[in-house]
């Protein structure tokens, strides 16, 4: 696996993590700026913010332009300035903040069925009627191809009244090309050519067309219509559809080919949905962040919340390392990623009789029926990091007519097999490393190859070094479906605790993101290679980038059947149902190690939709509740002004405490002496009952907790119940210790299920 994505598809998105991008302009160097206003502060002078924004901005730059004035996601703008005029600028009166723009990365046929999601239990969702097909999910992507069948309007009534977007053209792309199901879709490069040069047109369509099928990917996921017969070079053939296939699709192009995704185009995306009026925000990109008011996506995400819609996010695709989680705001429902129950097996013999299975999505001619010559690429190379197999670095000689055995790492297993096909190798196995174990991630190989696990390779490795005359082969063996165990935690899937607030569990859960199968793009091949001539309608791709749409389609249709809830309340709903063990009652296990997951891995585990359509207890949440977090936090009214768009002065007379956010999950961070008390406040929405509650920790003698009261007896519906949890820890644990358990809530029906995790840091 590469450092930032999991997929060879991903390299078009690789761009340097630092703060800005520099050009030389007039002598001085300039990079692009988010300036946020405090509204409250405009003169009186002016009659409109975006000339009061004109005005300020021309107090230090005569030569500056407004990239983008945003009117709903933030009170500001962004524009192009030296450091020394951002200086300026941060001192003229109603300017709250000048911050360096960020670069974000981009982080099915069975899947809806893995998730129940099938005829049997069709009627438990709306999905042909008015409520589903009127909620629409705005897709923050690479854009989208809209020729794709699963795009198609066939059956679909009006466009709801209630949607204000549009169909924006430009090259490849006219306003004819959305219809009922497509409702619309617009680009954002302002952002990405202040940087990065004005867009080459002739190689990356100017418009919401999606060039590199990414967008298409996650936007069909969400809510792609029911295509029959679809795979991907016949590999899991069947019929296709999205999590929400009857809702309703707009696209918003913010990241492009050749640039990323940059700060100030996601934003004015996000400015723009929000006025569009969507319902759910699919947001697959992820950067790192140290603190809220200066993570464009929790600041936007802040601003959808308050209007009722629900964002879901990427956790990132850092995994396993602790600590790598992203889009960590408590506002936004962050998605790490889970397997399904079907793999793209394909078999490596070797010549001392041994067989192991491994997984490949190549389609082509079978190796000769004889066992081939088999070569370690570091005894094949003229480079010292020949194991990796990059480019020009395999002897032909060596390899020509033999299986090469490479490392995974630095390049993409994809650009690894055609390293080797170049070199005239006829196939090609690539071993894991530890960081991710077991999992078996499919490509759509241009050669003979297949990727194998961990401890396979290990196995294989010292086979091939060791032999006198090794010799392999590789079987292609296709698609298995009702794989098991499954789900299993990605071994690419992010990570807690929650770096910028460890007292707020994250990810909120996981979904299916590994070997998904949606649509795909025309304009490239299966693997993005420019080798690669084919072209295919659907494409297999893994990562945080694929679980997070599912959850958007989970969360549209969770809103067809209750409209009234909150974004908090939906996601309530997914995490206090989610389930953290198989059948036989054993833990999910993460891949990277195959040990049983944590629920810093899973956080309050996987989804399961049709225990989440009736939780019967739900912890709501808001935007007030989020503001007192924020002063938990202790941030300053600046801070706040720039994630809420408001000025809000914390109480002094008041206690905040980060426990207190009505959060469905419990993450403890032991630093002090002392009991931890954390409040909740459970809402029946499953009718008359009375709840008891059930308390379990794998560490009963390093935290004692206890639930006050253990009983809720709710006597309608609707009606709220408050409770506190004490948690008091031994302190002669070491720092890095951990605990995990849970808080059961059950009337008999329904089990709300919370997770919770201890964590010892000194």
């Amino acid at each position: 696996m590469s450092p930032s994505f999991l997929s060879s598809t991903f390299s078009f998105f690789i761009v340097l993590l630092y703060l800005g991008v520099f050009q030389i302009s007039y002598g001085a160097q300039q990079s692009t700026y988010i300036v946020h206003m405090a509204k409250s502060q405009m003169p009186s002078s002016f009659d409109q913010h975006c000339l009061w924004y004109e005005s300020s901005l021309r107090s230090v730059s005569e030569s500056a332009e407004l990239l983008y004035t945003y009117n709903n996601a933030i009170n500001g703008f962004s524009t192009r300035l030296t450091p020394q005029e951002a200086d300026s600028l941060m001192t003229h009166p109603g300017v709250i903040s000048v911050l360096p723009e960020k670069r974000y990365e981009l982080d099915t046929t069975r899947s809806s069925q893995f998730l129940g999601l099938d005829v049997h239990n069709a009627g438990l969702f709306p999905e042909t009627t008015g409520a589903s097909s009127d909620i629409v999910i705005g897709v923050l992507d690479s854009g989208v191809w809209p020729e794709s069948k699963s795009f198609s309007d066939e059956g679909y009534g009006p466009v709801p009244s209630t949607w204000k977007g549009e169909c924006e053209a430009g090259t490849n792309f006219t306003a004819s090309l959305c219809n009922r199901k497509l409702v619309g879709a617009r680009f954002f490069v302002r952002g990405n050519e202040a940087t990065s040069g004005p867009v080459d047109e002739s190689i990356e369509s100017r418009s919401p067309r999606d060039d590199t099928g990414h967008g298409t990917h996650t936007s069909s996921t969400a809510a792609g219509s029911v295509v029959e017969g679809a795979s991907l070079l016949g590999f899991a053939n069947g019929t296709a559809r999205g999590v929400a296939s009857r809702a309703r699709v707009a696209v918003y192009k913010v990241c492009w080919r050749y640039g990323g995704c940059s700060s100030s185009d996601i934003l004015a995306g996000i400015d723009k949905a929000i006025e569009d009026n969507v319902n759910i925000l699919s947001i697959s990109l992820s950067n790192v962040a140290v603190d809220y008011y200066g993570d464009e996506i929790a600041i936007g995400a802040f601003s959808a919340m308050e209007r009722g819609i629900f964002v879901s996010c990427s956790a990132g695709n850092r995994g396993p390392s602790p600590f790598s989680v992203r889009n960590v705001a408590p506002w936004i429902t962050t998605v790490g990623a889970g397997t399904i129950d079907r793999d793209f097996r394909a078999l490596v013999v070797l010549g001392n009789g041994k067989n192991y299975t491994g997984a490949s999505l190549f389609k082509g001619d079978a190796l000769p029926p004889k066992l081939l010559s088999f070569v370690y690429a570091g005894n094949a190379s003229n480079n010292d990091t020949g194991n990796l197999c990059y480019p020009e670095t395999l002897i032909p000689e060596k390899v020509k007519g033999k299986i090469v055995m490479c490392e995974d790492g630095g390049n993409s297993r994809i650009h690894k097999g055609e390293v080797v096909k170049a070199a005239g190798g006829l196939g090609m196995i690539v071993a894991n490393t530890a960081d991710d174990g077991e999992e078996l991630q499919a490509v759509a190989y241009l050669s003979m190859a297949a990727t194998v696990g961990q401890k396979a390779g290990d196995i294989i490795r010292n086979y091939v070094l060791t032999d006198p005359n090794p010799t392999a082969t590789i079987v292609i063996q296709g698609t298995v479906v009702n794989v098991q165990p499954s789900p299993v935690l990605a071994a690419f899937s992010s990570r807690g605790p929650n770096r910028v607030t460890p007292n707020i569990l994250k990810p909120d859960l996981i979904a299916p993101g590994v070997n998904i199968l949606a649509g795909w793009t025309g304009a490239i091949s299966p693997t993005g290679l420019d080798s690669d001539t084919r072209r295919v309608d659907f494409n297999i791709l893994s990562g945080t980038s694929m679980s997070c749409p599912h959850v958007s389609g989970l969360a549209a249709l969770l809103m067809s059947v209750h409209p009234r809830w909150s974004p908090a309340a939906i996601r309530s709903a997914l995490m206090t149902t989610a389930y953290k063990t198989y059948k036989d009652g054993k833990q999910i296990i993460d891949i990277a190690t195959v040990t049983p997951s944590t629920p810093f891995g899973y956080g309050a585990g996987h989804v399961s939709p049709m225990m989440a359509t009736n939780p019967g207890l739900i912890y709501d949440l808001t935007t007030e509740d989020y503001l007192d977090f924020l002063c938990a936090m202790d941030y300053t009214s600046s801070d706040i002004e720039i994630v809420s768009r408001r000025s809000y002065t914390c109480d002094p007379s008041k206690t905040y405490s980060v426990a207190d956010l009505n959060y469905p999950s419990f993450a403890v961070y032991v630093n002090r002496a002392g009991a931890y008390k954390y409040t909740r406040t459970v809402t029946s929405v499953g009718g008359v009952g009375t709840y008891s509650v059930k308390v379990t920790s794998e560490e009963t003698t390093a935290v004692k907790i206890v639930v006050e009261p253990a009983v809720l007896n709710f006597k309608k519906v609707n009606e709220k119940k408050s409770y506190v949890v004490t948690f008091t820890v031994d302190l002669s644990k070491p720092s890095g210790f951990t605990s995990f358990g849970s808080i059961e809530w059950s009337d008999g029906k329904h089990v709300v299920s919370s997770p919770l995790t201890v964590y010892w840091n000194y």
